[in-house]
Parts: C-alpha cells; sequence; structure tokens
C-alpha cells in the first residue's frame, strides 16, 4: 500500500509512525535499538541540506515514533532512508525474507502548537500506555532523558518543545507536563 501523498511545506512538523509488519518486533535486543539511532544520525548527516530535525523519538519493540521539522523537503526521503538501512542491517542479521515494516510509514502534520506539546507528550508516553516501565524516565530508548536533563543531548532539538516553557525551569516544566498525563490518567482509572 502506497503512503498516502503527503501535504507538505517548508517548516512543517510531522508525527511518523512506522511499524513491524503484522506487529512483528522490530527490535530484539539491545543493539538493534541502537542501530537505529545510529542510523537516524547517519540519516541526519546523509540530508543534512534538507535540514531535517528530530523533534523526540521514542523506539519500542514493534514501531518507531519520530517527531520531525523538515525545511527544503518532506520527511519521506528520511524516512526511506533511515527504515531501508534498518530493514537490511535486520534482515541480515536474523536472516529475515520479506517486509520488516508494515506499509510505508504513518505521517501526521502537526498544525499547531498544542498538537506539537500533545504528540511529544504522547511518545514519550507511549512505554508507559504499553506498561513497560511505571516512569517515562526509566525508558531507555527514547529521548525523554534528553528533555528531563538526565542524558545530554545528541540528534534531536528539544529546544522546538521546551521553548514553550518559561526558560528558567523548562526541563522541569515539561517533566510536570509530560507527568501530569500519567496522574490524571490513574486517576481516572
Amino acid at each position: 500500500m502506497a503512503t498516502p501523498r503527503i501535504n507538505w511545506y517548508s517548516g512543517a512538523c510531522y508525527h511518523i509512525t512506522s511499524r513491524g509488519n503484522h506487529r512483528n518486533d522490530i527490535f530484539k535486543d539491545e543493539e538493534d535499538f541502537q542501530v537505529y539511532l545510529t542510523l537516524i544520525y547517519e540519516s541526519l548527516e546523509y540530508y543534512m541540506y534538507e535540514e531535517y530535525k528530530v523533534i523526540c523519538y521514542c523506539l519500542m519493540d514493534n514501531h518507531v515514533h519520530i517527531l520531525i521539522s523538515t525545511n527544503n523537503s518532506p520527511p519521506g526521503k528520511f524516512v526511506r532512508r533511515l527504515n531501508s538501512k534498518y530493514a537490511k542491517y535486520f534482515n541480515k542479521k536474523y536472516n529475515y525474507i520479506g517486509h520488516l515494516f508494515q506499509d510505508k510509514y504513518h505521517h501526521e502534520l502537526i498544525e499547531n502548537d498544542a498538537q506539537m506539546l500533545d504528540t511529544s507528550r504522547y511518545i514519550h508516553l507511549n512505554p508507559v500506555k504499553a506498561k513497560m516501565v511505571v516512569k517515562p524516565e526509566e525508558y531507555k530508548w527514547s529521548s525523554y532523558n534528553m528533555y528531563i536533563g538526565i542524558k545530554a543531548e545528541k540528534n534531536i532539538h528539544s529546544d522546538m518543545i521546551l521553548k514553550y516553557f518559561a526558560k528558567e525551569r523548562n526541563r522541569d516544566l515539561y517533566r510536570s507536563f509530560v507527568e501530569a498525563k500519567i496522574i490524571r490518567e490513574i486517576g481516572d482509572a
């Protein structure tokens, strides 16, 4: 199935989701997660003149979330290269035949500031929602720990989200914003 035509303009941001074929795992061990993260960096370098910026990400066992900003091109080139390179690595390592990813990828245009904030929170809370961890900072394969200052930033542009919070305390305020959703959902349960 072809990816629907993308509504693109310079500066557009998208929530990209790539899912394993038949919802199968696309990451089987820590090396796999690390290779995918390395390929994100390599793809950003490869397309440096396209000026893609990864805002945040979360790699789950059977799917990936990436919030990306585009400048000179739609996100398709970046995502196709990233997923193609990873599929080649995965297929070789596991002697896998066939499509690793279901369809090509799903994209959702971010249309306003509220949607941008909600999407970053949704991405960072994905492992909590899946009951893989209790707190988002416990999950190793997302950009959340970079956002809250536990890990040094690498290959992301947290400023595109943190700018919505008071500069002196933006990381603490972002953490409160994300974790408030956990408290609300537990209270509603």
